[in-house]
């Protein structure tokens, strides 16, 4: 069966004028994500009503999730910390991840047992665990982006973005990766942000190619979402976790960043999914 397209007209327009979102989670009801761009970390409602939760005093990039007990991570990344929002809202370091990789972190996952994977660096991958202690799990990740843990636990899916492939790895009990495998080979797919469903199929946002797409382990491409910008990360959420929340922005370079964030082009457009979301985030 040949993979399924999907037309704009299918693509409804839920927020617009952001500067540059990512990171996007479904929590209490709304999408939560980062505004990179603003140093913002917004909700939005399905009604496409919006409200400000955080202002960063960081720069980009910042990820988030949440631990079990609902307190907010998120990655400082330029600062190489991993912070947390406390009870009064005010912003603590979670984790020093300096020690580790002085080179940047990027993004960010908690899994079902409190355990906590953040990658960046030179290609790593760090597991945090719930008393607080890193340590390197993964290296050699070629530009890690999304991850994402199957519900049981039991793997861990990367996008190697350079390397135009998802990337898995088994997860022990104590946290630890191995068995690395080639999870997908995207042919010319540059994969971002990451989401699973669950009919064991992982969603990929696209940047230069200007899409969203669904693949099966192995590489099958099951559908396609074409849209007129970059596609930066994408979520499954809303009450049935069958909506596919996107995050697109014009995409201008890497050495553009200040009039990509000027210019607003930034979107959460929404799809229905044909199997809902499950697993971590």
């Amino acid at each position: 069966m040949p993979p399924k397209p999907s037309s704009p007209s299918e693509v409804q327009t839920l927020l617009s004028n952001l500067a540059m979102g990512e990171s996007p989670r479904w929590h209490d009801n709304c999408l939560w994500f980062s505004d990179w761009g603003a140093q913002e970390i917004i909700a939005v409602d399905l009604d496409g009503e919006s409200e400000v939760k955080v202002r960063p005093q960081f720069g980009l990039p910042f990820c988030i999730d949440w631990l079990p007990d609902r307190r907010l991570l998120i990655v400082s990344g330029r600062e190489n910390l991993l912070m947390r929002q406390e009870r009064d809202g005010s912003l603590v370091p979670h984790v020093d991840l300096r020690n580790l990789s002085d080179q940047g972190w990027n993004e960010i996952v908690v899994d079902g047992r409190g355990n906590t994977y953040v990658n960046g660096g030179p290609g790593i991958i760090a597991l945090v665990t719930p008393d607080c202690s890193a340590r390197q799990v993964a290296d050699g990740i070629a530009f890690p982006n999304g991850m994402a843990v199957t519900p049981e636990n039991g793997t861990l899916i990367i996008a190697e973005s350079h390397g135009k492939r998802l990337t898995a790895f088994d997860i022990s009990l104590d946290g630890r990766l191995s068995n690395r495998h080639v999870w997908a080979d995207l042919g010319d797919g540059v994969p971002d942000g990451i989401c699973l469903d669950a009919e064991n199929a992982v969603w990929y946002a696209d940047v230069p190619n200007k899409r969203c797409v669904r693949v099966r382990e192995g590489g099958e491409v099951l559908q396609t979402i074409n849209i007129d910008r970059g596609c930066f990360a994408c979520m499954l959420g809303g009450p049935d976790k069958k909506t596919l929340f996107i995050i697109a922005t014009e995409w201008r370079g890497m050495d553009k960043i200040p009039q990509v964030a000027q210019a607003r082009t930034g979107l959460v457009v929404t799809i229905e999914a044909p199997a809902p979301g499950v697993g971590w985030p």
